[in-house]
């Protein structure tokens, strides 16, 4: 058993406790609750009880990365660390994921040493469909540990992306026009099939090409559209509308521009990476501000590096600068830790502090979405995975 104790504690249920305590038992949160000015914390007696003193400290939930490609674009490792698109079909919704995702990526270290606990991580963006998500852990060497929810979500691309990889090849898609054609050409293919596995289908007519569409049109995962510019994430709202189907609109570069339009659509945007360069036509109006913009609408946002376009580590940077830009500072914390787990719609396990939940926990010298805060510890499932060689531990952790 593992408690945190004296520690200033941000659950983002909307406690804030200026010093409490944490009991973890088993990986999860067994207990929490603020401590009374004065009097001793009542411990339990008996062997197998550590401590750590977070006096002085900002405890909080460990952060959560709402998009990204750690272990799929592996840094360093060039062409031969690169898995994130397969780029000679443009529709390959059977890809997943998990065959690709390499945890001993240096990504993983750096999300641990920026206290972030968790990750939605897939394929990227060169194909109109380019294959399932996975939400999982930051910490492990096998994937299939580390694995929360698998398919997560199912990834499609609008815009410049599908374009510049096919159009470069002289096939389609080389337009717009063909991006949102070929997915409704799939979607509607994948709609026959789920109806007709809905009324029982023989073993012998299952296929597996459409066979990973079936949790989509459930409703049990979204689409995860990839959408800059404010026409594309008009087109995505637009299909998923025709299809009865859920979707977050990831990137939403330019969602300040329709903000009504996006909240009227209900889906919540996840917003990033701001801190990137204007590298293209379609993120040309990319700014910090879109995320509080959206936010004040009423949208339920999240904040994203994509990394590695921008990097893993700066997720809470990224917030710090929203905050400059207009976001409400905690609805910034929000947008980095029970907004995502929302989003990504594994908040019954992770993005607060609750009993029961995952024991999850990032502690902080300061706020992270200050420049110059630090991460003392990192903690995953009650296991420290990251602690600053300052920071006092528990006897039975000093080899971290």
């Amino acid at each position: 058993m593992l408690y945190i104790i004296g520690g200033k504690i941000l659950t983002m249920t909307g406690d804030v406790w200026e010093k409490g305590y944490i009991c973890i038992e088993n990986g999860r949160i067994k207990d929490l609750g603020p401590m009374i000015d004065g009097a001793p914390f009542p411990l339990p007696e008996g062997a197998g009880i550590d401590v750590i003193n977070a006096l002085g400290y900002l405890v909080m939930p460990g952060l959560i990365e709402a998009h990204c490609h750690m272990g799929i674009t592996e840094e360093k490792k060039g062409m031969e660390g690169d898995d994130c698109n397969e780029t000679v079909n443009p529709i390959t919704p059977y890809l997943r994921s998990i065959d690709a995702i390499n945890p001993i990526d240096a990504a993983f270290t750096d999300a641990l040493r920026a206290g972030i606990t968790s990750a939605m991580i897939g394929p990227g963006s060169a194909n109109v469909v380019g294959g399932t998500f996975a939400f999982i852990k930051t910490f492990g060497r096998s994937i299939d540990e580390m694995i929360v929810l698998s398919p997560a979500a199912m990834k499609v691309a609008f815009g410049e992306n599908p374009k510049v990889n096919y159009s470069g090849q002289g096939k389609s898609p080389a337009t717009r026009m063909a991006i949102a054609a070929m997915l409704r050409e799939e979607l509607f293919k994948a709609q026959r099939y789920y109806e007709k596995k809905s009324e029982g289908m023989k073993r012998e007519e299952e296929d597996f090409r459409y066979e990973c569409w079936i949790p989509v049109f459930e409703k049990k995962i979204p689409l995860k559209a990839h959408v800059h510019r404010a026409d594309d994430i008009q087109t995505a709202i637009r299909i998923a509308k025709e299809f009865h189907l859920d979707m977050t609109l990831d990137h939403c570069s330019e969602g300040h521009l329709i903000a009504e339009q996006v909240k009227k659509s209900g889906f919540p945007a996840i917003v990033g990476p701001d801190l990137s360069s204007r590298s293209k036509i379609e993120v040309q109006n990319m700014a910090f501000k879109t995320v509080g913009i959206l936010n004040k609408e009423g949208v339920k946002t999240a904040i994203t590096t994509d990394h590695p376009v921008s990097l893993i580590g700066s997720l809470p940077i990224c917030a710090g600068m929203a905050i400059k830009s207009g976001l409400d500072e905690m609805e910034a914390l929000k947008s980095i830790t029970i907004y995502p787990a929302e989003i990504c719609r594994v908040d019954h396990r992770v993005g607060s502090l609750e009993i029961g939940k995952d024991a999850d926990i990032a502690i902080y010298d300061d706020l992270p979405i200050k420049v110059s805060a630090k991460t003392m510890c990192t903690i995953i499932e009650g296991k420290i995975v990251y602690a600053d060689e300052t920071f006092s531990l528990p006897a039975c952790e000093k080899n971290v």
